[in-house]
């Protein structure tokens, strides 16, 4: 697997990628109706530097990297990550928050934080608190899952 940055091209792999999890709409607080144009638009805003994962020439996930604030906050970072609904299971999560957080320190970040994981993404929270993220809030009934009604999301955090 090789990890680089997002290139105009890849815009409609990404989006390939994110339409399955928007429109599931169970890990990410997006609208589950948000068009191919909006969803681009966010996951490419120009404050977001936009990494790609790819394996045998396909791409197979992607993740942003961002300041979570500005000004007295721009020192912590934050993420986000969607990996193809093919490639799960097969370590690309890792990778990209491995290459996350060696990327966030290489830009001077001093922490990373993920303000919003959704906690019925088990996955996903046995993952980030195996990167060194702890959970140091839990917002209650915050997320109203599809399935589940609500429930809590989670802010995490780690030092770099």
């Amino acid at each position: 697997m090789v990890i680089r940055p997002a290139n105009p091209e890849d815009a409609e792999p990404i989006w390939r990628i994110l339409e399955p999890v928007i429109r599931a709409g169970e890990t990410y607080p997006l609208p589950r109706d948000m068009s191919r144009s909006e969803a681009l638009a966010y996951w490419l805003a120009p404050h977001h530097d936009v990494f790609v994962a790819i394996e045998t020439d396909a791409i197979v996930g992607t993740y942003y990297l961002r300041a979570n604030n500005a000004g007295g906050g721009a020192h912590v970072a934050n993420c986000g990550y969607i990996v193809a609904g093919r490639a799960t299971g097969r370590g690309m999560a890792r990778a990209m928050c491995a290459h996350s957080l060696a990327r966030a320190k290489e830009r001077g970040f001093r922490a990373m934080q993920f303000n919003f994981v959704i906690a019925t993404n088990d996955r996903a929270v046995r993952l980030w608190q195996a990167m060194g993220l702890s959970v140091v809030g839990r917002l209650p009934g915050a997320f109203l899952h599809p399935a589940q009604g609500y429930v809590d999301a989670l802010v995490m955090y780690r030092e770099l």
